[in-house]
């Protein structure tokens, strides 16, 4: 036989040892692939391991379980340190709400009658600045709130239609004391949706509370198959500018009620966080509130 045969049969023999090494390889990777994504996933405290003698594919490993030891370490300082300033906010608001009912109290208290214009001007001011100041107490509750919840993210599958009905049955003393009927439009299929129940709770209540502060006797929601949620209310004109800007923290539309302006905030970061989408429209007199999950 000449040197041409052993040759190929070398080259044979090295081409099996490396297809068998490539797919050991490929096998370990989609190991190592699937182990990291789990553990991403149920948030435990395990660690990658594989059975192979690649350095490189070891050397790979340390490297992973090193970058997840990283960011659990992380992700505990991030959840103390929302603890602590939870914390502050609760306090703070805790020791606000006190003496601002009372001052609530005593201004219900005055007699009127006994007083000449200028006096009872002073009083009107006086309350008004007052119920500034409780609504600003009740969003800083509501942002301490709002840290717990994103600490919350375990998800599963839940029923958005019975989710945002639920809520919307939860403001109807709202809706009664503001005169609005609400018009709601549920399709009959059911949404069914990975999502946390609590988030999505606290979005539904942050967009449905805004439209009964700021709106003008008309509030419709309606839910599409597609997963598509969209809230309605009659509003002033809003600009392009302020459209922009309506979900930035602390920014109120020109004209509307002094307002914290947060809540519409705190709805899009929670949607953000769930992995959906948000935008606001404003068309024939309406402001419009759609969420895409």
């Amino acid at each position: 036989m000449s040197i041409w045969f052993y040759l190929v049969i070398a080259l044979l023999f090295v081409l099996i040892i490396l297809f068998i090494k490539i797919i050991i390889m490929k096998c370990e990777i989609k190991n190592i692939s699937n182990t990291l994504l789990n553990i991403l996933k149920s948030d435990t405290n395990n660690v990658i391991t594989i059975n192979t003698n690649d350095r490189d594919l070891k050397n790979l490993t340390i490297i992973l379980n090193k970058s997840l030891k990283d960011l659990r370490k992380l992700e505990l300082e991030y959840k103390n340190g929302n603890q602590e300033l939870k914390l502050s906010i609760t306090n703070i608001s805790h020791d606000l709400r006190t003496p601002l009912t009372a001052i609530r109290g005593y201004l219900d208290l005055m007699d009127n009658n006994n007083l000449n214009r200028k006096q009872i001007n002073y009083l009107k001011i006086i309350d008004n600045k007052v119920k500034n100041l409780t609504e600003l107490t009740e969003q800083l509750f509501d942002f301490s709130k709002n840290l717990d919840i994103q600490n919350d993210i375990n998800k599963e599958n839940i029923c958005i239609n019975d989710i945002l009905e639920d809520t919307i049955v939860s403001f109807y003393d709202l809706f009664k004391k503001q005169q609005i009927i609400p018009k709601i439009e549920i399709c009959d299929e059911k949404v069914i949706r990975l999502l946390n129940e609590n988030i999505l709770k606290r979005i539904f209540e942050n967009i449905i509370s805004n439209a009964i502060k700021y709106g003008k006797n008309e509030f419709i929601v309606k839910l599409y198959n597609n997963g598509t949620i969209e809230f309605s209310n009659k509003t002033d004109k809003i600009d392009s500018t302020s459209l922009e800007k309506i979900f930035d923290r602390y920014y109120t539309v020109k004209n509307k009620k002094k307002s914290s302006g947060i809540g519409l905030s705190i709805a899009k970061q929670l949607v953000n966080l769930s992995g959906g989408q948000i935008k606001a429209l404003y068309k024939n007199g309406s402001l419009i509130i759609k969420i895409y999950f």
